[in-house]
């Protein structure tokens, strides 16, 4: 959600809050999933014609715990002239690319002045701007997909012809609406789908960023605790949040289960307010998944590029330009030379961990960092 101007302004959480009309909308499409399934499926029957030469090849998916450089990463990404991805404007209704587009083309152009989301992290976005929203379609087709109680992973094993087949026609609906060949999306959830994702494009390619643990919890516990007063001031949010498939912190926060048994131990240390160690285990958790799974599946190394965050900050052209190659990205480099000037460390908070903390965040998830190549847990 980007930040609210006009009424409302002076108020520190204004960018929680949402529009009736999104609220409403977005509450109409999510508690009717199936009829917009029906209706995207007619959407593709009538639009046929229009779709059949177009072709989902090498998907590029960015995934990642938050934090890490997602949405960077993302907005560098979709600047290439042969991506697209959704964006703010096509929420709530997702379902039906062409109908929307065209409902929306005889619409005043309203939302392109840019101001900073909801995460007050200095990232300034309008209605084109890239968004990661295709959480909403997983959704519509999977249960218990953010049920924290049960282990969340979608494998090679895993079958589901009616959504392969729905969001392979969404892809190339997409595609044809914005007139580009390749499809990219922001999917954080998607970390624990690489290998279903694999199956279903042999060619995609994964980016997935990381970043040492202490950076990285020190900027989760600010905006978990960010968004719990966003969303207890504009309740509105919460429920947004739950639609568009956004669990990572909040109100309504639920760590991702990769199987590995660790979520009771999380969820026991947030219950006690152990906030940082909570963070840690999560942490180890869900990169130390990735860390097994790349060591075991060949296939799926291959297609992943991984980014520590912290190089992406301090070589920012060199590390874009790898991320490009990986893509097979031609005709990147004026991209790459643009967006590595405004690259830096953030600087908009500074960890602030007592010793305890720091002995925890490296007892706990220094080991799984060192599979990664950092030293420690802070990245030295």
């Amino acid at each position: 959600m980007p930040r609210s101007t006009g009424p409302g302004e002076g108020d520190r959480y204004a960018g929680f809050r949402v529009t009736p009309w999104v609220h409403h909308c977005g509450q109409f499409v999510a508690r009717h999933r199936d009829f917009w399934i029906r209706l995207g499926d007619q959407e593709t029957r009538l639009r046929r014609d229009d779709i059949a030469g177009i072709a989902v090849e090498k998907p590029i998916f960015v995934s990642g715990l938050a934090r890490s450089g997602t949405t960077i990463l993302l907005e560098v990404l979709a600047g290439h002239p042969s991506l697209t991805s959704h964006r703010y404007k096509d929420y709530p209704f997702l379902f039906t690319p062409f109908l929307w587009n065209r409902f929306l083309s005889y619409v005043p152009n309203h939302g392109t002045e840019a101001a900073e989301r909801s995460h007050a992290d200095g990232i300034a976005v309008t209605a084109e701007s890239p968004e990661a929203f295709e959480e909403v379609l997983w959704m519509a087709f999977f249960s218990g997909l953010h049920d924290p109680r049960h282990c969340n992973v979608l494998d090679a094993e895993t079958s589901h012809p009616a959504f392969e087949r729905f969001y392979l026609d969404h892809i190339r609906k997409l595609l044809r609406v914005r007139g580009r060949a390749r499809y990219l999306a922001k999917a954080n959830y998607n970390v624990t789908r690489l290998e279903y994702l694999l199956k279903l494009f042999p060619g995609a390619r994964f980016i997935l960023p990381l970043r040492a643990p202490q950076g990285q919890i020190a900027s989760l516990v600010k905006q978990h605790r960010l968004f719990c007063e966003g969303e207890r001031t504009h309740p509105r949010a919460l429920h947004h949040m739950r639609r568009i498939g956004h669990f990572e912190f909040g109100l309504d926060r639920r760590p991702v289960n990769v199987g590995d048994g660790a979520v009771p131990a999380i969820l026991e240390a947030w219950d006690r307010g152990e906030e940082v160690e909570g963070w840690a285990l999560y942490w180890s958790s869900l990169y130390g998944y990735l860390a097994n799974r790349l060591a075991v599946a060949p296939e799926l190394a291959a297609a992943v590029k991984l980014v520590r965050f912290e190089d992406l900050c301090q070589r920012p052209f060199v590390v874009l330009s790898a991320v490009c190659d990986h893509c097979h990205l031609e005709e990147s480099a004026h991209l790459v030379a643009e967006a590595a000037e405004m690259m830096r460390m953030p600087r908009y908070y500074r960890p602030a961990f007592t010793q305890a903390e720091t002995d925890s965040i490296e007892r706990l998830a220094g080991p799984v960092a060192r599979r990664f190549g950092y030293a420690d847990s802070a990245g030295l």
